[in-house]
C-alpha cells in the first residue's frame, strides 16, 4: 500500500514542478517582455499559476490512480508497461504543447487554445509561417524537455512498481485509492465553492504579461476545448430583454440611402470595384496614422486623395476572422471562427452575395492556398464565380512559402482586370507578403515585418500607377483596407487598442474627392456603409453600420482571445472574460460602453448558436 501511495505522490509532485519551472521557462523566452519585472514577479506568477498546475496534474493522475487500484488485485509486469506507455504519451503531449505555446506566444500574445488545431487541417500553409530554423530548433527542444520530464518518471518512480508486494488487506486499499481518486476532482474543478476552476483564477496583476506567464498552457487548451460548440450559453452577460435593449441601441431600425451629394461619396451606383485585402498593414506602420515613416508611402498617398477612415479598426488578430467581418459584416469571436464551420458560414449574409444578385460578376484571387482555414467553401458559398489561388500560378511563381509573392499576384489582378468582359464587377484581393515568416524580394528596411509591408506597398503603388492609365480608372471604387493588424512594434499586447488599429481607404475614378472620415468604425461596417452608397438592401447585415448615416451612433469593436475592445469618441473599454473584469476603463461613459460591448457579444453568440 504504501510504495503504490509513494509511486503515486511521488508522480504527482514531479508534475507539479515541471509545470512550476514552466512559469520562469516562458519568461525567460520572452525576456523581451519581462526584463523590467522584479523577482518577487517570477516567485508570484509561480505562486498564483499553482491552482492550474494542481487541476492538469490531478487529470494527468486520474487514470494512473484507478490503474493503482487494479494492481492490488491483479499483479504483474502488465501495470509497469501501462504507466512507461501512458507517461510517455502524456509527457510527449505536454512538450509539444508547451514548446508550441511558447514560440506562438510571440506571434499572438494569447497562450495555447484551439486556434493552433484549426490551421493544422492545412499542415503545409501552417507550417509557411515558420522558419525552418524555428522548426528544427523547436523539435530539438520538445526532444529534450520530453526527457527531461520523462527520465525521472520512468527511471525513479515507475521501474519500482515491479517490485510491488502483494496487499494483506485489499479491500481497505482498494477504499483508499477510491477515496484518492475523488479527492482528485477537488484541484481538477479547483475547490469545493460553486465555481469550478477557470483561466482566470490565477489572474492576480493589473499587468497582463504577468497573468499570462502564470496559465499552464494545458489547462487553457483544455478550457478551450471544452467550450464547444453550445454558443447559446456562452457569454451570458444580462438576461435576454436587456441584451436586445443594449444592442439596440448600436443598431439602425431603418436604412440610409444618401439623398444629396453630401453625403454620397462616390458619382457612380454600380461603378467596377476593387476590395484589395491587405495583409497584416497595421496603423502603427503607417506614419498618416502616427506610425512609423516611410513605411506606406503610397498607400500614405492615396489616404490623400481619397476617402482616409482614421479611426478605423480591425474586428480580429487572424485572417479568417478579419476576412469574415468585412465581407459579411459579422463580428469575429473571441473563442472560435465561424469559417471553422461551412454549414453556419454558408448563412451569412455578404457584399459579394447581395452584388452578385444586383448583376455583378465576382471574382477572388490570392497567391496561396484558397483551401486553408476553409476559405474556399465561404467563398463559394458568398457568391464568389471563380476563385484564384496558388494551383493557378505556375511553379516558378510560387517563390515564397505561403504561395506567389504580391509582385507576382498584382500582375495577375492587373491582367483579370484587363481581359475583364463582364461589367460590373467585383473582385478580391487578399495579398500575402506581409505574412510571417516576411520572405520577400525587396530589402530596405531591417525589421523583417517593415520590410515586408514596404514591399508590398511598393506593388500596390506600381498597380495604381498603371491602372490609373487605364480607361476603366474612372469606373472603378477601390477599397483597401487590412484583413487584421500586427504585433507591432514589441511589446504591444493582443488586448491593446492600438493593437488594432488600421487604415482604410476608398479611392479610384468614382469616389468624389478628397475626404477624412474621423468616425469610429470597424471592418464589419464595410458591408452596409458600401452598400448604403450603391442603394442596395443592407438590411441582413445586422452587425452593420451605416457610416454614411448621421443618426447612426458611431463606434469601433474588437475582440481577442475571450475578451473585447469597445472605443468611441467618448470613451474606450477593454474587457477580458478570462480575468472576468475590465482592465481598460477611460471616459465618463465606459460603464456604459461596457454593457454596449457586453450586449453586442451576447448578441453575437445568440446569433452564431441559432445558424
Amino acid at each position: 500500500m504504501k510504495q503504490r501511495l509513494s509511486f503515486l505522490f511521488k508522480t504527482y509532485l514531479w508534475l507539479i514542478i515541471m509545470f512550476i519551472l514552466q512559469k520562469p521557462l516562458f519568461m525567460l523566452f520572452h525576456y523581451d517582455l519581462f526584463n523590467t519585472t522584479s523577482f518577487m514577479d517570477w516567485i508570484q506568477v509561480m505562486y498564483h499559476g499553482l491552482p492550474l498546475d494542481f487541476s492538469v496534474a490531478s487529470y494527468i493522475l486520474a487514470l494512473p490512480v484507478l490503474v493503482t487500484l487494479l494492481t492490488v488485485w491483479i499483479q504483474g509486469l502488465w501495470a509497469e508497461m501501462f504507466y512507461k506507455a501512458y507517461f510517455a504519451l502524456i509527457i510527449a503531449v505536454l512538450s509539444i504543447v508547451f514548446i508550441v505555446d511558447i514560440e506562438l506566444y510571440t506571434y499572438w500574445g494569447f497562450r495555447m487554445d484551439t486556434t493552433p488545431l484549426f490551421y493544422l487541417k492545412s499542415p503545409s500553409d501552417a507550417m509557411a509561417s515558420v522558419p525552418f530554423w524555428v522548426l528544427v530548433l523547436g523539435i530539438i527542444c520538445i526532444v529534450l524537455y520530453f526527457l527531461l520530464f520523462w527520465y525521472p518518471i520512468n527511471h525513479w518512480f515507475i521501474k519500482g512498481s515491479r517490485k510491488w508486494k502483494f496487499c494483506k488487506h485489499r479491500i481497505k486499499s482498494s477504499c483508499w485509492f477510491l477515496l484518492l481518486l475523488g479527492l482528485l476532482f477537488i484541484p481538477i474543478r479547483g475547490g469545493i465553492s460553486v465555481a469550478t476552476l477557470n483561466v482566470g483564477r490565477v489572474y492576480y496583476s493589473d499587468n497582463m504579461l504577468l497573468n499570462h506567464a502564470a496559465i499552464n498552457p494545458v489547462f487553457s487548451l483544455l478550457a478551450s476545448l471544452s467550450k464547444g460548440h453550445d454558443f447559446k450559453q456562452q457569454y451570458r452577460f444580462m438576461d435576454a430583454k436587456k441584451a436586445d435593449r443594449e444592442f439596440a441601441k448600436l443598431t439602425s431600425d431603418h436604412l440610409y440611402f444618401p439623398e444629396n451629394d453630401s453625403v454620397r461619396w462616390i458619382t457612380q451606383k454600380r461603378p467596377d470595384i476593387l476590395l484589395i485585402i491587405l495583409e497584416s498593414f497595421s496603423g502603427t506602420a503607417m506614419e498618416k496614422l502616427g506610425g512609423t515613416p516611410g513605411i506606406m508611402p503610397n498607400l500614405s498617398r492615396l489616404a490623400e486623395e481619397g476617402i482616409f477612415f482614421t479611426n478605423f479598426y480591425a474586428n480580429s488578430f487572424r485572417t479568417d476572422r478579419g476576412l469574415v467581418s468585412i465581407l459579411s459584416g459579422y463580428p469575429a469571436q473571441p473563442t472560435t471562427s465561424i469559417m471553422k464551420y461551412p454549414v453556419k458560414s454558408q448563412s451569412l449574409p455578404a457584399i459579394s452575395k447581395s452584388l452578385r444578385e444586383a448583376g455583378y460578376d465576382m471574382q477572388f484571387l490570392y497567391g496561396g492556398d484558397a483551401n486553408f482555414t476553409n476559405m474556399r467553401s465561404y467563398f463559394v458559398s458568398s457568391g464568389f464565380q471563380s476563385i484564384i489561388s496558388d494551383s493557378d500560378f505556375p511553379v516558378g511563381d510560387l517563390l515564397s512559402k505561403w504561395g506567389a509573392n504580391d509582385g507576382t499576384t498584382f500582375a495577375r489582378f492587373e491582367h483579370l482586370i484587363k481581359t475583364q468582359q463582364v461589367h460590373p464587377f467585383m473582385k478580391v484581393f487578399l495579398t500575402l507578403s506581409s505574412h510571417e515568416p516576411f520572405d520577400v524580394p525587396f530589402h530596405r528596411f531591417d525589421d523583417p515585418y517593415l520590410n515586408s509591408v514596404a514591399y508590398t506597398d511598393s506593388c500596390l503603388g506600381a498597380f495604381i500607377d498603371r491602372f490609373r492609365q487605364t480607361p476603366q480608372w474612372e469606373n472603378t471604387l477601390i477599397v483597401l483596407v487590412p484583413d487584421h493588424a500586427m504585433r507591432y512594434p514589441a511589446g504591444i499586447q493582443e488586448h491593446d487598442i492600438l493593437r488594432h488599429h488600421i487604415p482604410m481607404i476608398w479611392c479610384g475614378g468614382v469616389v468624389k474627392g478628397p475626404k477624412t472620415i474621423t468616425d469610429y468604425a470597424s471592418q464589419i461596417d464595410i458591408a452596409a456603409t458600401l452598400l448604403g452608397q450603391m442603394d442596395i438592401d443592407y438590411s441582413d447585415f445586422r452587425f452593420s453600420k451605416n457610416l454614411a448615416d448621421s443618426t447612426q451612433y458611431k463606434f469601433a469593436y474588437y475582440t481577442f482571445k475571450d475578451g473585447f475592445g469597445f472605443v468611441d469618441s467618448e470613451s474606450k473599454v477593454i474587457y477580458d472574460n478570462e480575468a472576468g473584469k475590465t482592465i481598460l476603463s477611460e471616459g465618463d461613459t465606459a460603464k456604459n460602453k461596457e454593457t454596449y460591448g457586453k450586449a453586442l457579444l451576447q448578441k453575437l453568440y445568440d446569433d452564431l448558436g441559432s445558424r
